[in-house]
């Protein structure tokens, strides 16, 4: 059994890609987009038709519709080839915006049912911040599911457990990213790998929170920069995997054992957490990784969004 499949065993596995040809070798249950990886896919040849024709069927309408109806045409495809769901992100330009956010996402569904997708198999992408994670908790009351994204902190988790949204992505990567960059040449790769990597450590707290306390979010470990870092979190409820590390997994039969185990997260002594709005905003700036990575990545995803626009004005 190669490392991949043993891998599936403990853990859903998720395709984090907007490449729906590449799906189909993985077998993944679910997928999750999110503006760079459209943007990403679009500038490919094999992709270019699909642009063209959703801009030239949707042409004269708003510049923001345009965009929806291009993620959700993405969505579509990707579920001829997954059996579960597909996450697609509400723009990162609405991060602050509660209402606004409640108001795109609706729209999402709305041209998902349109295309005779079930409710169900799509999770709206909202970054973590305290408004989206409002507008989460409105939207999940309406039977509309979600994935809070942009997520370094143990007080963005708690706060989604909070708000009893669906699913969580903690960014694996990026927090291993910052305390490497931190620590310069003082970094040791050996000793901050596998269950010592700062970002296997995050999502390792949020588990162990959720499963004791019996939060029903699912967790979600994203952003992955190599194979050991997944394989550190087998066991965890979901993982979303770049296509890449997929090709890694599936090519290596090295062993592969449980790493998290909600039934032992049951029996740890842990503290009850609980935040309002201004106790968000202090734990998340107390924690500097949390904040400057939160803010990077809706900067970044923002970016990718216009990019996206110029490239819809010249389709």
């Amino acid at each position: 059994m190669n490392q991949l499949d043993a891998l599936k065993q403990f853990t859903t596995v998720v395709a984090d890609t907007g490449d729906f040809l590449q799906l189909v070798q993985f077998r993944p249950q679910d997928a999750t987009t999110n503006p760079s990886l459209i943007l990403k896919a679009v500038q490919k040849p094999e992709y270019a038709p699909l642009l063209k024709d959703t801009v030239a069927k949707w042409q004269g309408r708003a510049m923001d519709e345009v965009i929806d109806r291009l993620l959700v045409r993405f969505g579509c495809e990707i579920l001829t080839h997954v059996p579960g769901r597909v996450s697609t992100e509400v723009d990162a330009r609405l991060s602050f915006d509660t209402s606004a956010t409640v108001t795109r996402a609706e729209r999402i569904i709305e041209l998902y049912q349109a295309e005779g997708i079930h409710i169900d198999r799509v999770l709206i992408k909202i970054a973590a911040t305290w408004e989206g994670i409002q507008a989460a908790a409105q939207l999940e009351r309406k039977g509309i599911h979600t994935n809070l994204t942009l997520l370094f902190s143990f007080a963005q988790a708690v706060a989604c457990g909070q708000a009893k949204v669906q699913l969580i992505s903690p960014f694996v990567g990026r927090i291993y990213d910052w305390y490497k960059k931190q620590a310069g040449a003082s970094w040791d790769e050996a000793a901050r790998a596998g269950a010592n990597d700062p970002g296997v450590q995050s999502v390792t707290q949020i588990y162990n929170h959720y499963k004791r306390f019996g939060i029903a979010t699912e967790v979600m470990g994203a952003s992955f920069r190599n194979v050991g870092q997944i394989t550190a979190l087998a066991g965890c409820d979901l993982l979303t995997i770049a296509p890449e590390l997929l090709a890694q997994l599936a090519a290596s039969d090295a062993p592969l054992q449980r790493a998290l185990d909600a039934e032992a997260a049951k029996d740890m002594d842990l503290p009850a957490v609980n935040y309002d709005e201004a106790g968000f905003r202090f734990a998340l700036n107390e924690d500097a990784m949390a904040t400057e990575k939160l803010a990077e990545g809706i900067r970044a995803f923002a970016v990718d969004a216009v990019k996206l626009e110029k490239l819809i004005l010249a389709a």
